[in-house]
């Protein structure tokens, strides 16, 4: 039996990794029936978050990350006709929530110092956008695979402009500036616990908030915007988008080993930069100064100018023959069909990392052997094209 043939042998980019505990609180939700959507296990998730970002921040609990971002940003004002400052270069949950709102996508392209979202071509939007009587309601910048945005220089710019921040630190739980924490940054910040984070919740997120107020408006419209009254009234229009007691419960099992698979994960990255670092063509996204990453994914961008013709391709898919997943780097919004065709600021920056960028397998739980396995094919796609 091949290997791409036998399940057992896959390695993933990126699955979820256990720590023993979750299954006590699961049972201890079960044995006091607390199944149904809130209790003691979302109060104590919500607590344990904060207390781990630090700042003063205040915690929702909800069913992804993709719903925070969308009440981020109906607690932002964002209605249809607005427009809405976003990084290109994310996955497509950071700017959908936008459209959820029938307002209009403005993407910004990338810096090359932390691939995440380039303050100057931040400023340049805003501006021409003013311009055009359009001044956008938000602002939401990515930490990109761990890798915190330039946010005092982002916060700078948006508070000049009086613009709120929305910050997607759904890759970044445990990265930090200085010592500040991402998610605490913006006037709203989001988390998720999806099954290929660093943490997971099976499926789940967080809107984070230094504004108590607003964390405490969160969980009210995600709870069906239900007013305090007897029977059900609503004068709002809400949304189901509450974690369940359940999930929660995965989740507090999670928060107890988060410090050690940031530490994990870190490591992971440090064997590759090790391993590769010298191959031609290869380049990592190093941390600048001040800044610290989860790694919560190795990243590596491959110039076939400087490789001798190899390709991210070409290792992507020798890796896949060996059932070894990985990935391409973010492909850009702006690029995306859904989103063709609107407005882009930048100099194709993102393009070019979406070209040459591939993401390696990078989780917690791998283990040596499973590296290894990835070093062979990494060391044949490269040998091969110097002995060729």
């Amino acid at each position: 039996m091949s290997p791409i043939d036998d399940p057992q042998s896959k390695i993933w980019l990126s699955s979820p990794h256990m720590g023993g505990t979750e299954r006590n609180f699961v049972t201890e939700a079960f044995d006091t029936n607390w199944v149904a959507p809130l209790g003691p296990n979302v109060d104590g998730l919500e607590k344990d978050l904060a207390t781990f970002v630090g700042n003063d921040v205040h915690v929702a609990a909800l069913s992804t990350g993709t719903a925070a971002i969308h009440l981020g940003l109906v607690m932002a004002g964002v209605q249809n006709g607005d427009e809405v400052l976003c990084q290109s270069f994310t996955f497509s949950a950071s700017a959908n929530p936008i459209a959820y709102q029938g307002a209009t996508p403005v993407f910004v392209d990338s810096e090359s110092e932390t691939w995440n979202m380039s303050p100057e071509f931040l400023e340049q939007a805003i501006k021409e956008r003013i311009v055009k009587g359009k001044k956008p309601k938000a602002i939401i910048p990515v930490h990109l695979y761990g890798m915190p945005a330039n946010m005092e220089a982002i916060m700078e710019i948006a508070d000049q402009y009086e613009i709120p921040v929305i910050e997607d630190a759904a890759e970044a739980l445990g990265s930090h500036i200085n010592g500040r924490m991402c998610g605490s940054f913006g006037k709203m910040a989001i988390l998720s616990f999806n099954g290929n984070k660093i943490i997971t919740t099976s499926g789940g997120g967080a809107l984070v908030s230094t504004d108590q107020q607003l964390a405490a408006k969160a969980r009210f419209l995600a709870t069906q915007a239900r007013d305090n009254a007897p029977h059900y009234q609503h004068s709002e229009i809400g949304f189901n988008y509450r974690m369940s007691n359940i999930c929660a419960g995965i989740g507090r099992g999670q928060m107890e080993v988060l410090p050690e698979r940031i530490l994990q994960r870190r490591a992971v990255y440090e064997q590759y930069l090790q391993k590769m670092s010298a191959m031609p063509g290869v380049t990592f996204l190093a941390e600048p100064e001040g800044y610290y990453s989860n790694r919560w994914l190795t990243t590596i961008l491959i110039d076939p100018a400087q490789s001798g013709g190899i390709t991210r391709e070409d290792l992507r898919l020798a890796l896949e023959k060996e059932n070894i997943e990985s990935r391409p780097l973010w492909k850009p919004m702006h690029m995306q069909p859904v989103f063709e065709g609107g407005p882009f600021y930048g100099d194709g920056t993102c393009e070019k990392l979406f070209e040459q960028g591939l993401c390696l397998p990078s989780g917690s739980n791998l283990t040596q052997a499973d590296l290894d396995r990835v070093f062979k094919v990494i060391d044949e796609v490269f040998v091969k094209t110097e002995v060729g």
